[in-house]
């Protein structure tokens, strides 16, 4: 008896290790750990069930776009790179630019019936750069706005009738500002990274960021007038105060606040955190602009960086995974986002946004899709850092009386810093 246990294992010590052998390790890394950690952790379980081949190890997460961009230009020098690595969509120009991802197309060419498994050429076009896949994305999201229906009540508001234009948002958050009580009328995620939050009121009047070539700014227009003077009238007419990011959102979740504008990536943890304290709802993004108005794609995406021939083959099985019908439910139910796969939506989700109507509203959105755009040049990077300079002006209550003259200077400071050639290279 003592014989066959001991050669049972063996038996299993030795099937161990010829798995461990036959393994194929890939190293990933992820941002923002606080809304995607679980996330990760469920599908990469998932993920082991159907591919026991794989060995899929995660690197401390990066703190957040910026970080993980920064810290995959250093390690490309370097050659420490993970093999697969999410990215904030905005920032896959710049990693193109520099030839660190693996092309996805002709994984892409081989696989059959793609699009039974909820891959769509829209899909494909978020992570095309230089006319071809460098990535698929993850999680997206869409800006949204959240309401605190029991300030809206106090405040005279209609809960069935709520704000569709910037006006009517404005004027009603006056009134619940007037509450007092420590309350707020408004906030704005103004500072999201990437100025994210200033392409969207931009776009959704059917403005671009900057000219078809790329070489003059174009935010400077009509469009752009309005978003500036929007931004000035939620701190000049709406009380807006001057608070970051974490501070909004706890304001809002301590129901001290009417509106916020935010992410929807935000949602699961601003619904946790309210704890039932008042009704949350959430409405569409204000006054987009039709037939031509549209919002910034934000979130993140996924890309190959492996240099081994094996390493990239394990990471594409990944990928797909991850952003299959699977993971991508998986990180719709474990976060704000929307999953980009038609399955995972229209399948594997169905009776979760009937339950969760608040995750839906960005879905609703889903037609205003467009880039998240990325600047182009070696300034790229810096360009996001003087607009939100200049905003921040505004939010500050410095320059808060005078939007258009910041927006002036805003535009005379991104024109210094575009490419000097012609038409930059997508």
């Amino acid at each position: 008896m003592l014989k066959s246990i001991i050669a049972a294992a063996a038996l299993s010590l030795a099937a161990g290790s010829a798995l461990a052998q036959s393994q194929t390790e890939i190293v990933m890394q992820y941002p923002y750990p606080e809304l995607f950690t679980e996330t990760h952790k469920r599908i990469a379980e998932e993920f082991a069930k159907v591919h026991p081949e794989i060995k899929v190890t995660m690197r401390a997460p990066y703190e957040s776009y910026e970080d993980g961009t920064q810290k995959v230009l250093r390690e490309a020098v370097t050659n420490q790179m993970p093999d697969v690595s999410f990215q904030g969509l905005n920032r896959i120009r710049v990693l193109v630019d520099k030839n660190i991802p693996a092309a996805l197309d002709g994984y892409i060419a081989a696989e059959k019936d793609f699009d039974k498994q909820g891959f769509h050429q829209a899909m494909f076009d978020i992570g095309t750069a230089s006319g071809k896949v460098y990535a698929l994305p993850f999680a997206i999201s869409l800006p949204i706005v959240y309401v605190n229906l029991d300030l809206v009540k106090q405040a005279g508001g209609d809960v069935n009738n709520l704000p569709k234009s910037w006006d009517e948002l404005i004027a009603l958050a006056k009134k619940i500002k007037a509450l007092g009580n420590d309350t707020n009328g408004v906030t704005y995620a103004w500072d999201i990274t990437g100025n994210w939050l200033w392409q969207a009121p931009v776009f959704a009047r059917g403005g671009t960021m900057l000219n078809a070539d790329e070489t003059k700014v174009a935010f400077d227009g009509a469009e752009g007038k309005f978003a500036i003077n929007m931004i000035a009238r939620l701190v000049n007419e709406g009380g807006m105060p001057n608070l970051d990011q974490p501070s909004m959102r706890a304001a809002f979740a301590a129901g001290k606040t009417g509106f916020h504008i935010t992410s929807t990536s935000d949602l699961n943890k601003v619904t946790q955190m309210t704890g039932g304290k008042f009704a949350l709802k959430t409405i569409a993004f204000p006054d987009v602009a039709s037939p031509n108005g549209r919002l910034p794609a934000g979130g993140n995406v996924v890309l190959i960086l492996a240099k081994d021939k094996a390493k990239r083959d394990a990471a594409w099985e990944a990928v797909k995974f991850w952003t299959g019908p699977n993971g991508a439910a998986i990180m719709a139910e474990t976060t704000g986002y929307m999953p980009p796969n038609k399955v995972a939506n229209d399948v594997y989700l169905k009776h979760f946004y009937v339950k969760n109507p608040n995750n839906y509203t960005a879905v609703s959105q889903l037609a205003l899709l467009t880039k998240w755009y990325a600047f182009p040049g070696d300034n790229g990077l810096k360009i996001t850092d003087v607009i939100k300079d200049h905003l921040n002006s505004i939010i500050s209550g410095a320059r808060a009386r005078e939007p258009e003259a910041v927006l002036a200077d805003m535009t005379a400071d991104v024109q210094k810093l575009l490419p000097k050639t012609t038409g930059a290279a997508r």
